[in-house]
């Protein structure tokens, strides 16, 4: 249970890195620039650590890449009134259920 609870904090530092890179305008603004910095770092780190304490490598990282994808992509259409296309939808459907699926296959689901 520990490396996922690790995950989910590394997904939220990414989350928060790239939602910082947005804002920190091509690292010209002082502030978010460190916050892209630190939570790529602390995203790395835990995602490492993580991986240390029993994650499998493929599940681990896929989700890690998969749930942040889809949560910077709602995140943009909240936060920077970016827009999706339809099949964008479908893209960020299939990231999920390739994650889930790559999930069942690992022994590791309930």
């Amino acid at each position: 249970m520990l490396p996922y609870v690790l995950l989910s904090i590394a997904i939220v530092a990414e989350v928060i890195g790239t939602t910082a890179l947005k804002m920190s305008d091509g690292f010209t603004k002082l502030w978010p620039s460190v916050v892209v910095v630190v939570g790529y770092l602390g995203s790395f780190a835990l995602l490492g650590v993580a991986l240390a304490r029993g994650l499998s490598m493929s599940v681990g990282y896929a989700i890690w890449a998969g749930v942040g994808t889809a949560l910077i992509a709602v995140l943009g259409i909240f936060l920077f009134k970016e827009t999706i296309a339809p099949w964008g939808f479908v893209g960020l459907g299939l990231i999920v259920a390739g994650v889930v699926l790559l999930e069942l296959n690992s022994g590791h689901a309930a």
